[in-house]
């Protein structure tokens, strides 16, 4: 992603129809500019995991419109918008997302057997990206005989093995401790001012927002609040170690 890219434009997007239809968002005007590090917040049915699935090309606006590097994704078919995703995407999910039986190494090359890489290509990409998450010598690990900080570690490294523009960070730390999460954290931070990928992150955590250099606050399918952090983290807390390699 480079230069402004405006995700919605008056967009609305709802559920059911008629006198049935529910709004979960209402008239949202939102520009991100590339390199951003953006925290979404508010409570539950506020709207911000709708707008997190809009964002990701996984739904689109029942009105208005996204664009993602001047392309109208409300326009694209179902197909093209999973070219999007697999170009320039990648998702870290809450519960981590592993496949159970499958090793870290395995994993992490999952969006590149989808995208049709080699297998050469797809081990040794896969193989930097663990590094690069401080999981070296840890390929051939099944999730179960990792921690809950492993696993989310993998699942970023499974994120950025394609080299996305934008990271999408859907609760990220919401199943770990204070401690793992602030080195997920720290690891999130490093993606962004290291390599300069775009990070859109939903927290209901106020002590891992503060990671984010802007925060946008839903309230009842509007954006209530979008402003810039004025004390925003900008390395990682004394102590750890999660530090993403160069």
């Amino acid at each position: 992603m480079r230069g402004k890219t405006r995700f919605f434009g008056g967009g609305t997007s709802g559920y059911g129809s008629g006198a049935a239809e529910l709004l979960a968002l209402k008239d949202i005007d939102l520009d991100i500019n590339a390199g951003e590090f953006v925290a979404i917040m508010g409570p539950s049915g506020s709207g911000k995991s709708t707008a997190m699935n809009i964002l990701g090309c996984l739904d689109t606006p029942t009105a208005g419109q996204y664009l993602f590097k001047g392309a109208h994704v409300e326009s694209l078919s179902r197909d093209q918008r999973a070219r999007l995703r697999r170009r320039y995407l990648g998702f870290v999910f809450q519960g981590f997302n592993l496949l159970a039986r499958t090793s870290a190494q395995e994993n992490v090359e999952l969006p590149l057997l989808y995208r049709g890489d080699s297998a050469s290509v797809r081990r040794t990409a896969a193989a930097k990206a663990l590094t690069s998450v401080g999981l070296g010598g840890w390929e051939h690990h099944t999730p179960s005989e990792l921690s809950g900080g492993q696993q989310q570690r993998v699942a970023i490294a499974r994120a950025i093995v394609t080299e996305p523009a934008v990271v999408l960070a859907d609760e990220p730390t919401g199943n770990l401790d204070t401690e793992r999460s602030h080195e997920i954290m720290a690891l999130l931070l490093g993606l962004n001012t290291r390599q300069g990928i775009t990070v859109l992150m939903v927290t209901h955590k106020p002590d891992m927002a503060v990671y984010a250099r802007r925060m946008v606050h839903f309230v009842d399918g509007r954006i209530a609040k979008d402003a810039a952090n004025p004390h925003p983290i900008t390395h990682a807390p004394a102590g750890l170690t999660a530090e993403m390699s160069t």
